[in-house]
């Protein structure tokens, strides 16, 4: 892979107009609508169990962070940053910091996916490089990272999801030396770490009281746990009323004439729907696009940089690859790519234009990083992982007029759901740990 040249680097464009008349919908080849049939029936019981556990920074091995803490409803179910600050930090997204004598030696290594309509029936795949996936083949459903076996059945990808990061050392675990959890994590022992986590929930009597009322059993397993938060996550961050939704439940008015000819380009012309396909505007699949490497990286032919979906597969084709996002709320969840290098989607949509160009000029002054003292620009300093990078890219650019672009922009902020913003429930305002929890 490091033997790769720099050929083929240069971006295929094409060129056209924008249309004056608003598209026929017929001559279109759009998506179904989504509601909220799109989504498994909530057991509303186990939906509020899910929600005290997403905020309660119990599940950390250091009891000072939850899953909200970088998926939190005010900064879009993420944190507004290119690459987060996990175990050591305190506050939330731009305002977090290092809490006093921490330390951290590394960001998390990508940034914060969003959690809008992750519980959708259609969704499979988890992660920017897919390494959680529904699999019939494999144990209990679905395939993890094999050193993370499911200890036992869970209900959903997303549940299966839920299982990973209270082991990363780095985002809720901790390091050795810290705390039993993180003491289990560096010995890839996950079941004792996970049994650990379950039993600190089953000392709560409200935990324990809850459980059993869902499930008629004291007896709390981590599965019991993810499948919780997974509940939530799939009740609580649901996009399911934006402009488009109406638009394609037979409402010609709901979306504005920039925002209908947008919709013609990017199911059209501009070739968007080749990878934001389906439902919730993704193929679930995975493609390198070039997008620009920075922070500690996840590893590859160097370890500051990130080859994405090989880690996951060993393929080579897959090199720099990573899952297509969904494109809901897409408005509300910057900064944008695996390691969240794009400031604004204007930025996102320039790069998908021309992508060579835009990584081999990439202005670092994009990346939204906490001051720490690290190199962050380790791959991009590096100039065969940069071509490394470009080689593998397989996105055609595209030429797009002003008015092209701004229409495109309309019709991405026409997939926002604003009655979704705040979550169907909120923030709560305590958790049965008695820990603080996040406020914006």
């Amino acid at each position: 892979m490091r033997a790769w040249v720099a050929i083929g680097v240069t971006s295929l464009t094409a060129s056209f107009s924008l249309a004056a008349d608003l598209p026929e919908r017929d001559l279109i080849d759009l998506p179904r609508p989504a509601t909220h049939a799109t989504f498994p029936e909530p057991d509303l019981t186990e939906v509020l169990l899910g929600q005290k556990l997403f905020y309660d920074p119990v599940l950390s091995g250091n009891k000072t962070i939850a899953c909200a803490t970088c998926h939190h409803p005010s900064l879009g179910t993420s944190d507004g940053m290119s690459l987060s600050i996990g175990d050591g930090g305190s506050g939330l997204g731009p305002a977090r910091k290092l809490r006093d004598g921490e330390t951290v030696g590394a960001r998390i290594p990508r940034n914060a996916p969003a959690l809008w309509n992750l519980g959708a029936r259609d969704v499979t795949v988890m992660f920017h490089d897919g390494r959680v996936a529904t699999d019939p083949t494999a144990p209990f459903g679905f395939q993890m990272p094999p050193d993370r076996p499911l200890p036992g059945p869970v209900d959903s990808v997303l549940a299966a999801q839920a299982m990973l990061p209270v082991l990363s050392a780095a985002e809720m675990a901790g390091q050795a030396g810290e705390n039993p959890v993180a003491d289990a994590v560096d010995k890839n022992d996950p079941f004792a770490a996970w049994a650990l986590l379950a039993a600190r929930v089953t000392a709560i009597p409200e935990y324990r009281q809850r459980f059993t009322t869902l499930n008629g059993s004291g007896t709390i397993t981590m599965p019991d746990i993810a499948n919780a938060i997974a509940a939530f996550i799939a009740y609580e961050f649901r996009a399911v009323n934006s402009p488009f939704d109406r638009y394609l439940a037979g409402d010609d008015t709901a979306m504005s004439a920039q925002a209908q000819q947008g919709m013609a380009l990017f199911y059209g012309q501009a070739g968007c729907s080749g990878c934001h396909a389906g439902l919730l505007q993704s193929d679930q699949g995975f493609h390198a696009i070039g997008t620009p490497q920075i922070g500690p990286g996840k590893g590859g032919e160097v370890p500051y940089g990130d080859t994405g979906r090989h880690l996951v597969t060993g393929a080579l084709v897959d090199f720099y690859r990573f899952r297509t996002p969904s494109l809901r709320n897409v408005t509300q969840t910057a900064p944008y790519g695996h390691a969240g290098a794009f400031a604004t989607l204007t930025r996102m949509l320039l790069h998908h234009m021309g992508p060579i160009d835009s990584l081999m000029t990439y202005d670092r002054s994009q990346a939204r990083l906490h001051p720490l003292p690290l190199n962050d620009f380790a791959a991009l300093d590096d100039e065969v992982e940069l071509l490394d990078i470009a080689a593998a890219n397989e996105l055609s650019g595209i030429d797009l007029e002003e008015a092209e672009m701004r229409a495109i922009l309309a019709f991405l902020d026409a997939l926002t759901d604003e009655a979704s913003l705040h979550g169907r429930l909120g923030v709560p305002d305590s958790v049965p740990s008695g820990l603080a929890i996040d406020q914006p």
